[in-house]
């Protein structure tokens, strides 16, 4: 599977593309606030097609240019539980992280809610540019927090990395860490029951693509993340 990822310019959230190779469809993850000028390069470099926008949940930082990407046409694929907050994500933010946001990009911020949005349910499959997905619904960070499961690997991994499936998993799970639940709609209860529910089985052999900072496996998370410890 071919695999760019490539921090956002606020939040450094993590946007995915995601092909069977070059010169093909792609399925694009969480596309956030300023990454047009990269992702339009990398879709042209790798002569890509963007088929469908894939969002593991409605936080402005990892929805901010699903509408850019999707043209009106390509689906914007959100869970039914987070479905409300592309009506307006910027209304999350506090008006004085918003007013830096603003003086840091020199323009104000928009927003215009995609013209396709689908939504997507827990253990629902998805096909989408040669690609298999698995929805796995994981609420704690928002009610709608989803991760995708794809039963195939980056391309040119090291040898020594022993991973058999990949799981995008949003602010789920990081490396060493889980994403907060302290926000609107967040829930320590409900991430707790997500940590021990859809994250503990997944095996070992999954490589973990966060939604933000570096990649890492289940293996390595079972053995050293605090936050799955004692569940």
């Amino acid at each position: 599977m071919l695999t760019v990822y490539f921090p956002a310019q606020a939040f450094a959230t993590n946007c995915y593309v995601l092909a069977t190779g070059r010169g093909q469809e792609c399925v694009v993850v969480d596309p956030g606030i300023g990454v047009m000028p990269q992702l339009t390069e990398v879709l042209t470099d790798l002569d890509l097609k963007p088929t469908a926008v894939l969002l593991t949940h409605g936080h402005v930082d990892h929805v901010y240019s699903v509408t850019p990407v999707c043209g009106g046409e390509l689906g914007a694929y959100i869970h039914h539980d987070d479905r409300y907050r592309l009506a307006d994500p910027l209304s999350s933010l506090d008006p004085g992280l918003l007013h830096m946001f603003e003086q840091q990009f020199g323009q104000q911020a928009g927003w215009k809610e995609p013209e396709h949005i689908v939504e997507i349910a827990d253990a629902q499959k998805l096909t989408l540019a040669g690609l298999d997905f698995t929805v796995s619904h994981a609420p704690g960070h928002t009610e709608g927090s989803v991760m995708f499961g794809i039963d195939t690997i980056p391309d040119g991994l090291p040898g020594e990395v022993e991973v058999t499936s990949t799981v995008l998993s949003g602010d789920v799970l990081f490396a060493g860490s889980i994403g907060r639940t302290d926000l609107p709609g967040g829930s320590h209860e409900s991430m707790q029951r997500s940590l021990k529910d859809v994250v503990l089985p997944l095996p070992d052999t999954a490589l973990v693509l966060p939604g933000h900072g570096p990649g890492t496996t289940m293996a390595h998370e079972r053995m050293s993340n605090p936050f799955l410890q004692n569940l």
